[in-house]
């Protein structure tokens, strides 16, 4: 019973991750409002799609790593009149993985299950996700309810790795676009609303193969959500979150037709202290430099990358070319661990580099 329960599980799960315009709120206008924490730190249920994303880089026993987990909320339109708690009219699933780069190595596992009967939620008013014994938990630091400290739990027996990890934050939240309005595309609807945390500080235990060590490192958190994330003639995106080694922050993303052009791009900068500087589509360019393909998938991604904003010319590059996430759950995707290099090739940042749409079209 529990493989059959499971199966449907996952059926519902593909029908929502391509249900597009049937969910609730497709198309719509964006939200105007101004984000308002603690609140905007929880989950939005009305919003057809939600994820909260957090990766980064720790060190530990002489060895680095890279580390991702994920947790998606989607509303799926499915219920019944009158609703039952029985309905999946929430989905949460969640993409756990662990860069191993001294073995040259992607480990990964996934979950999901309807919001519910204790074993999925994703908490209004403030971050609590949780699926199973996998859970991502805000905690406000005394005295500044908006300055927070997260608590990430993952144990994946089948990729052999678990962490027990505490984020904190050392500067504020960084509001994406205008105000935490992030503009993903030419209409007026294609907007999301987004906000990032980066340079997180990390410490706490990751576990390989069974072998516990104690870690630090850095960490950036991402939270977004949106009825309309894709828009119309986009296959997939590119998107880099790099934290930048003076203590800045820089965001890049482009939305990407299928002929491999740009339909729409934009991204930040913040110095350590200072405002953030939204840039205009026109300003950011990714131009692919080399490419890997996938062994399991044949799907060619590009994991070196020249990246021109305003706030200068850099190189992407990956730490480890085979960091294609083949979820079976959802989209298959590439993201992993990569650095920045300023224009003269010394490394400036480290953070990830997430490209989507190059296995078949995202549909959100």
């Amino acid at each position: 019973m529990l493989i059959v329960m499971q199966r449907r599980t996952l059926l519902v799960g593909a029908a929502a991750w391509s249900a597009g315009a049937n969910a609730p709120g497709a198309r719509a206008a964006p939200l105007a409002d101004a984000l308002h924490f603690p609140a905007d730190f929880g989950a939005h249920p009305s919003t057809r799609t939600e994820w909260w994303y957090a990766t980064g880089s720790v060190q530990g026993d002489g060895a680095q790593w890279g580390f991702q987990i994920t947790f998606f909320r989607s509303a799926t339109g499915l219920a019944s009149e009158p609703p039952t708690r029985f309905d999946p009219a929430q989905l949460v699933w969640a993409h756990a993985a662990l860069t191993d780069l001294a073995h040259g190595r992607l480990r990964h596992d996934q979950r999901m299950a309807r919001a519910g009967f204790g074993i999925a939620q994703a908490q209004q008013g403030d971050t609590d996700v949780r699926l199973r014994d996998w859970q991502l938990q805000r905690v406000p630091a005394a005295g500044n309810a908006a300055r927070s400290r997260y608590a990430s739990r993952v144990a994946s027996a089948a990729g052999g790795f678990a962490w027990t990890l505490q984020f904190d934050a050392t500067q504020p939240v960084l509001l994406q676009g205008q105000g935490g309005v992030s503009r993903k595309g030419p209409d007026v609807a294609d907007v999301s609303r987004y906000y990032s945390e980066p340079q997180l500080a990390v410490q706490g235990e990751l576990t390989v193969d069974g072998r516990p060590q104690a870690v630090r490192g850095r960490a950036w958190l991402d939270h977004e959500w949106s009825d309309a994330f894709v828009p119309s003639g986009a296959v997939g995106w590119d998107w880099v979150g790099m934290n930048l080694d003076q203590g800045g922050a820089l965001t890049a993303f482009r939305l990407r037709r299928a002929d491999g052009t740009s339909l729409y791009a934009g991204g930040s900068y913040r110095a350590p202290g200072a405002a953030t500087w939204d840039f205009a589509p026109q300003e950011v360019a990714f131009t692919p430099q080399r490419a890997w393909k996938s062994p399991l998938t044949q799907t060619s991604y590009p994991v070196q990358w020249t990246l021109q904003t305003p706030q200068g010319r850099y190189t992407v590059r990956a730490l480890l070319d085979a960091q294609e996430l083949d979820t079976r759950t959802g989209p298959v995707y590439w993201e992993g661990l990569s650095e920045l290099l300023d224009a003269s090739q010394h490394r400036v940042g480290l953070g990830y580099l997430e490209m989507t749409g190059y296995a078949a079209e995202l549909r959100l």
